[in-house]
């Protein structure tokens, strides 16, 4: 006996299943990106991994419309103080794009010079001027990230935290909101804790 066609209500069922099904897999397959370095070694170093945590941060996050419209050129992973990343970060980026733009790794002295940064890293050494440097960076739509104990508490938006031998994250999301960044509910899920505020 043939099978009568599929009513659209069928259809729409099969729809929400195949949707979940892959946005289960999504999370699966970003968690994977996330817990592996790029370079395909059994055991990267802390650095190497933190690198591929970033470049990957930059696919699951959106800027405001006018951001990327004004943007030309390349997709700029920034670093401020210190650079931890050694080799690690260019590696991670090299030949990397993020839609028609190249990714590009670049260093930088002050908050100031990150109007050009969609991705800011702000090493450890600014651990003590931490404070004046969210200050400084106001509302701009640049996405911070650091490795600075408790740095979601201090309006830092994504801290890189280490969980046994695994780099996990926290997402202070208020500061990503108030930056005018939508993070991918793909993105939350996979984070240890997303905050609200300072606590």
């Amino acid at each position: 006996m043939n099978r009568a066609p599929a009513t659209l209500q069928e259809h729409h069922g099969l729809w929400r299943d195949r949707s979940s099904l892959l946005r289960r897999s999504i999370a699966a397959v970003l968690w994977l990106l996330f817990a592996s370095s790029v370079f395909g070694q059994d055991k990267p170093s802390e650095y190497q991994v933190k690198a591929a945590y970033l470049y990957n941060f930059g696919r699951f996050v959106d800027w405001p419309a006018e951001v990327t419209t004004a943007t030309t050129g390349s997709f700029t992973i920034c670093v401020l103080g210190e650079d931890p990343f050694g080799q690690a970060l260019d590696a991670t980026l090299a030949g990397e794009t993020r839609g028609n733009q190249k990714v590009a790794a670049r260093r930088i002295s002050n908050p100031q010079e990150a109007v050009d940064c969609q991705i800011l890293f702000i090493s450890s050494s600014e651990a003590k001027r931490l404070n004046k440097i969210i200050e400084a960076l106001g509302n701009r739509a640049v996405l911070t990230v650091s490795d600075i104990p408790q740095f979601s508490q201090h309006r830092g938006m994504i801290e890189l935290v280490l969980e046994g031998n695994r780099i996990r994250f926290e997402v202070n999301l208020t500061a990503t909101q108030s930056a005018g960044l939508t993070l991918s509910s793909e993105l939350l899920k996979v984070a240890t804790a997303v905050r609200k505020g300072r606590d």
